[in-house]
């Protein structure tokens, strides 16, 4: 089964990624949820989701610091994680891809690109 992991400290972002990718649970897969960077850490960990949406701006830790770790210290590159923020200067993005993001998107994000993206990743 599939894992997609969304990381997001506010809790309409978080509802609102769920209901976009929800339809995918008939693709048998699962959707995890944490609502901050240590908790979605963690959860990577545990989980190995195959994709992760994650929010920038977060407490404990930022969306930055848990893909650096993921990436980078914890070499994990079977994650493909997709940074999403309000942020969309071209410095953001460059620190996105510093730290080992596979894609970066900028909100309001368009529920179909997360859908596709999701497909693509997942190879639904």
């Amino acid at each position: 089964m599939a894992k997609i992991l969304i990381v997001d400290d506010e809790p309409h972002i978080r509802l609102l990624l769920e209901q976009t990718l929800e339809d995918l649970e008939d693709d048998d897969v699962e959707l995890l949820v944490a609502e901050d960077g240590a908790e979605g850490l963690d959860c990577i960990i545990d989980e190995m989701p195959e994709l992760v949406f994650l929010d920038v701006m977060m407490p404990k830790m930022s969306g930055f610091e848990v893909c650096h770790r993921v990436k980078n210290e914890l070499k994990l590159k079977n994650v493909y994680i997709v940074l999403l923020t309000a942020k969309g200067q071209e410095f953001d993005k460059l620190k996105g891809q510093e730290v080992g993001a596979d894609m970066y998107m900028t909100k309001p994000f368009n529920p179909d690109e997360i859908v596709e993206k999701a497909q693509e990743v997942l190879g639904l």
